[in-house]
């Protein structure tokens, strides 16, 4: 039996694959242009098409699967858009679904993650949701371009404090829980990285390690939002879910850290420190 992976070429998606691999796992690889996913996987992997909003795709990605990686596509914003696509895991007799979820969803019923998780458990599919804080790929994607052009941190987070994590480290978690699937049946973890951080020390590290002057600008929300939406041209709705996430997190809902990474995989979280230097060309 094999493990698909929704979100293949993305961020986590593209690490899940890569650590079930190394753990020997046999791998489908799921999105809407395989093209692109046999250029980046080639032969290791099975390119399936599949569409979360097409639902003629669904049983051919899910054959001969027992178990699946699942990724809510940024695009789109209801929970039930997944809703169907859970059902048929669920009539496929689908073994565990490991969802990438969101730090502290459990206690916050404004992201859909919260209503997705709560699906995935009550029409009794397996499950091992994932609840990573914040990505340090944010900063080294979608808020670089402020980083590398202005020297500037443009988010509107305020004064918190923020447990970044790896992608890669999220990717290793993910595939460590789909790997031992009967032993990890039904739970959910919070992974962070070893530490939380603001964004002034954030631009610290970053100034330090560059060697320029980056400062944290501490927008707010309004700003944030209409330079996001205007001048960068990025959607609205995922705009807006953005600013719903950075009000959460100044709530104090993404400074918590723990040490469920190391229980998982028994090796450190990569600091966000290490982060920047072996990325060094993103900032």
């Amino acid at each position: 039996m094999k493990v698909l992976v929704t979100g293949a070429s993305g961020n986590v998606g593209s690490y899940v694959i890569k650590e079930l691999l190394n753990k020997g796992e046999k791998v489908a690889a799921a999105g809407t242009n395989t093209d692109r996913l046999k250029k980046l996987f080639g032969d290791e992997v099975e390119a399936v098409t599949f569409d979360f909003t097409d639902k003629s795709t669904f049983n051919q990605a899910l054959r001969g699967v027992n178990r699946v990686f699942l990724m809510r596509p940024p695009h789109l914003g209801k929970p039930e858009d997944l809703y169907p696509f859970i059902d048929a895991m669920k009539a496929e007799k689908v073994e565990l679904v490991s969802f990438l979820s969101l730090m502290g969803v459990e206690k916050n019923t404004i992201p859909p993650h919260h209503k997705i998780e709560k699906y995935i458990e009550n029409i009794g599919l397996g499950y091992a949701h994932v609840r990573p804080g914040f990505f340090m790929q944010n900063l080294s994607g979608i808020h670089a371009v402020e980083i590398k052009e202005k020297n500037e941190i443009f988010v509107p987070a305020g004064k918190s404090k923020t447990s970044f994590i790896d992608a890669a480290d999220i990717g290793l978690a993910v595939a460590t829980l789909l790997h031992e699937g009967e032993k990890y049946k039904n739970t959910a973890h919070t992974i962070t990285g070893a530490e939380s951080l603001n964004y002034y020390e954030v631009a610290r590290i970053l100034s330090e390690i560059t060697g320029r002057d980056i400062q944290y600008k501490k927008p707010g929300y309004l700003k944030y939002r209409s330079y996001y939406i205007k001048k960068r041209g990025l959607d609205k709705a995922y705009v807006n879910v953005t600013v719903a996430l950075y009000f959460m997190t100044r709530m104090g809902t993404a400074k918590m850290v723990t040490d469920e990474f190391f229980q998982l995989t028994g090796i450190r979280p990569r600091t966000f420190r290490e982060f920047v230097k072996e990325n060094l060309d993103c900032f």
